[in-house]
């Protein structure tokens, strides 16, 4: 999630109606269960990316892009905490625009610079270097996850930067350009913004408990727009096959629920 989309969110989150602060003791169980589950989403992130990686050395193309999207999904759920460490997440997540070279930058590292090999060149021998640099990256980062400490406003404005990115950039379908797999990125965004709220409900509820109700109803609207695009072996269609009147569908209830998502500072009174 980059400057402008941070930028975005903070215009965003001036729409929230500032309330008395929470109890920080109040917030003390939620943001321990958070980090629980950011640890468990980032081991999960090793080991399906280290299965990835592997694949890729060994020469198997066809197992190394349908680990691809799966492996990636933990990443898209935690992006409130990996995004801190600016460095990694650059060389982790970054995107062929992100450098003056584009694809032939050598600072074109991580998860896209891996995807651009495999679905344009064919190849896993060229990506072996960058996929062996990508498990480097990623165990620093599990590493720097299992010290952090966990702000309450980083925890609860993370809810709406993962929507609110998808809503900014991600629907016009230029984050996973080169294999079409959007969508898993869209519902692990979801994911991890649905298990931030889940966590904050009670203080919501309590706060105003129609907020509480609404966030609910778009979290089911859009995980049944999503659902529209499940295969039936568990994964998601390539995003070129959605029309233009599909994602405006899929774009109105994201955009409503990123807008829903801004007042959960305010209404929790977080600074």
């Amino acid at each position: 999630m980059k400057k402008l989309l941070i930028a975005g969110l903070a215009a965003l989150l001036l729409t929230g109606t500032a309330q008395a602060a929470t109890d920080p003791m109040a917030l003390v169980g939620p943001i321990s269960d958070y980090k629980i589950y950011v640890g468990g989403q980032v081991d999960e992130l090793v080991n399906h990316s280290q299965q990835f990686v592997d694949a890729i050395k060994a020469g198997d193309l066809a197992r190394a892009k349908a680990l691809y999207a799966p492996s990636r999904v933990y990443y898209e759920r935690v992006e409130p905490l990996a995004e801190l460490f600016s460095d990694l997440d650059a060389s982790v997540d970054s995107r062929a625009d992100d450098h003056e070279q584009k694809e032939q930058d050598p600072g074109f590292t991580g998860f896209h610079r891996v995807e651009y090999i495999l679905y344009t060149r064919g190849s896993t021998a060229d990506a072996v270097p960058f996929a062996d640099k990508l498990m480097v990256d990623l165990n620093d980062l599990k590493g720097r996850i299992a010290g952090l400490s966990v702000e309450p406003k980083v925890m609860v404005g993370g809810a709406a930067a993962l929507i609110e990115e998808v809503a900014a950039t991600k629907i016009s379908g230029e984050e996973d350009r080169y294999s079409g797999t959007d969508l898993y990125d869209f519902q692990a965004n979801v994911d991890g913004a649905e298990k931030i709220v889940n966590l904050l409900n009670p203080l919501l509820t309590q706060a105003d408990p129609a907020l509480s109700q609404k966030v609910a109803g778009n979290f089911k609207t859009v995980d049944a727009v999503l659902a529209k695009y499940k295969t039936e072996d568990g994964g998601y269609a390539n995003y070129d096959q959605l029309t233009k009147p599909d994602r405006l569908k899929l774009q109105g209830p994201i955009t409503e629920l990123a807008e829903d998502l801004s007042k959960l500072t305010g209404t929790l009174g977080i600074e």
